[in-house]
Parts: C-alpha cells; sequence; structure tokens
C-alpha cells in the first residue's frame, strides 16, 4: 500500500551520502503523503549501506507507528509536528553536514553575502536559539519543531520562502515541495555555510550584499515576473 511512498523517501536518503552530507547513520528524510495524512522516514540507527526500502517506516501526523517492524528516526516528533503544521511541505531533510553544524554550533545566523545565496533565499538563514531546559527534558524532539515555529514567529519569515534553518548545538533541518527538494536545500544550506565562512575568513568586515542585487536575484527565479529556467 505504501511502496511507492517508501520508495521516495528511500531513493531521497540515499542522497545524503552520495552529496557528502552525512557520515554513518547520521541524518534523516522523510517524504509525505498529504491524501492519507501519513509520512515515510528513515528507521533510527540504519547505516546506509543497508538500508532497504522496506526498511522505511511509515508514521501519522502524531508520529504514532502505521507500519513497520523498525523504530523510526529519533526525529521523527520533529517531523511530524512540522507535516502537521505547515501544510504545504512534501518532504522534510535533516543532517549534520559540517559547515551547516558549524554555524549552529556557533549559534550564528548564515548572512547573505552575495548572489548564490539571493537565488535560494533573500533572507539570511535563521539559527534558533537553544532550547530550554524545560524543552529539552520534556518532550525534547517535538519542542525541538516548536523552536524553529518560535523562530520564524520571531524573525518575521514565512516557511515557503525561507526553507531551513538552524537549531543551536543541533544542526540544519530543510524542507520543500518533495523529499528531493529537501535534500536538494540541504546541499545548498551546506554550501552556503561554507562559501559564508570563507567570506568571513578572507574579510571579516564583509559587508552583506545590497539590497538591489539581493531582491533582483530572488525575484528572476521566484517571483511573479520569473525568468530563469525553461518554466513548467
Amino acid at each position: 500500500m505504501y511502496q511507492s511512498l517508501k520508495e521516495e523517501c528511500y531513493e531521497a536518503n540515499m542522497q545524503l551520502p552520495k552529496l557528502g552530507l552525512v557520515l554513518f547513520t547520521f541524518g534523516n528524510v522523510s517524504a509525505v503523503d498529504r491524501d492519507r495524512g501519513l509520512f515515510a522516514i528513515k528507521p533510527s540507527g540504519v547505516p546506509y549501506e543497508k538500508l532497504q526500502p522496506n526498511d522505511i517506516v511509515i508514521c501519522d501526523y502524531d508520529a504514532k507507528i502505521v507500519e513497520g517492524s523498525m523504530r523510526p528516526s529519533s526525529d521523527t516528533k520533529t517531523h511530524a509536528l512540522l507535516y502537521k503544521t505547515w501544510d504545504k511541505i512534501g518532504g522534510i531533510s535533516h543532517t549534520h553536514s559540517t559547515y551547516a553544524v558549524a554555524w549552529s554550533q556557533a549559534g550564528l545566523d548564515i548572512p547573505i553575502f552575495g548572489t548564490t545565496h539571493a537565488d535560494h533565499t533573500h533572507q539570511d538563514i535563521p539559527c534558533a536559539p537553544a532550547l530550554t531546559d524545560e524543552m529539552i527534558q520534556g518532550d525534547y524532539e517535538h519542542e525541538t519543531g516548536h523552536q524553529i515555529f518560535n523562530c520564524f514567529t520571531d524573525k518575521g519569515l514565512v516557511y515557503s520562502e525561507m526553507e531551513m534553518v538552524l537549531l543551536q548545538n543541533h544542526g540544519p533541518f530543510t524542507w520543500g515541495k518533495t523529499a528531493q527538494k529537501a535534500v536538494y536545500n540541504s546541499a545548498v544550506l551546506e554550501e552556503l555555510a561554507k562559501m559564508a565562512y570563507l567570506t568571513l575568513q578572507i574579510n571579516p568586515n564583509t559587508p552583506r550584499i545590497k539590497d538591489t542585487l539581493r531582491l533582483k536575484h530572488y525575484e528572476r527565479k521566484h517571483g511573479t515576473n520569473a525568468y530563469y529556467g525553461q518554466g513548467c
């Protein structure tokens, strides 16, 4: 019944090691079926080289297992809450990629310095503050989702325009209309994090990209009159 959803999730997960975004069992990707109100997610702690499509676990938006013999990812409750609250998300990716994690450990937003960044989002990539002790000692993974929402509310961000976030002391989450797009955003985020780091090593006083150029690059790809690419 869920084979195509499992295959989609499996293929997206297998992209993470190919793109150099994970080591060992780090990270996970999920894919949602909005019609059924279910999502597929990688099982916890299974090495990518051993992962098979039938290992993928099917859960509902309350993170309850619907089908699967393995425990789902330990981050399942975070995925579930994001799907439940943001209804345009089709897939979610979570990695511990090096440069994105470095920015999250520093507790800093990734500044928008150039057009590569602006091609994907027109603002700094946010870093949500560390969870409080109460959140950590409570329903930790569920509260992680709430911390993402709190960050977007505080910064006035829209999840369909900013498809990535850092969690202080933790790492990145990305999402998109499909699981493959979520993985794509994980790769983009890692590259932007690396570029921003190197930029500040060359010139610690580098200013952010000026507004006209920032908006030009974002709008030509995502705006009402976008003209990047070949269209639909």
